[in-house]
């Protein structure tokens, strides 16, 4: 019997993959008035991202729509953080895509 969070246990590291990164991007980008919305954006991003790893981990019955919302908000990441010619920004991004494919995943078996 899979327990449920095995059932998103991909999903899960993906999802804390990314808030790691958008933390690291954040703590970078921080200080520079330029980086400010990408400050945001990743701070944001990080705090979806575990709240849904959270909701995976415990098997919430708003696992989905909780998804839907974090892919919105880790596509907006994404693409704020491909605006910038950064090394942490680019990996950030990356991870941002990644999450957003996983959620898509979770959302299209749900629907």
């Amino acid at each position: 019997m899979l327990l449920v969070h095995e059932k998103y246990q991909s999903s899960f590291d993906t999802a804390m993959k990314c808030a790691v990164e958008c933390e690291h991007c954040a703590e970078a980008c921080m200080g520079s008035e330029q980086m400010k919305q990408c400050v945001r954006y990743c701070l944001d991003c990080a705090e979806m991202c575990r709240t849904i790893a959270t909701y995976m981990v415990r098997g919430s019955n708003f696992v989905v729509q909780a998804t839907k919302a974090c892919a919105e908000i880790c596509e907006a990441c994404a693409k704020e953080c491909e605006s910038h010619d950064s090394e942490h920004c680019a990996k950030c991004a990356k991870a941002c895509r990644e999450a957003v494919e996983a959620y898509q995943k979770i959302t299209s078996v749900a629907a």
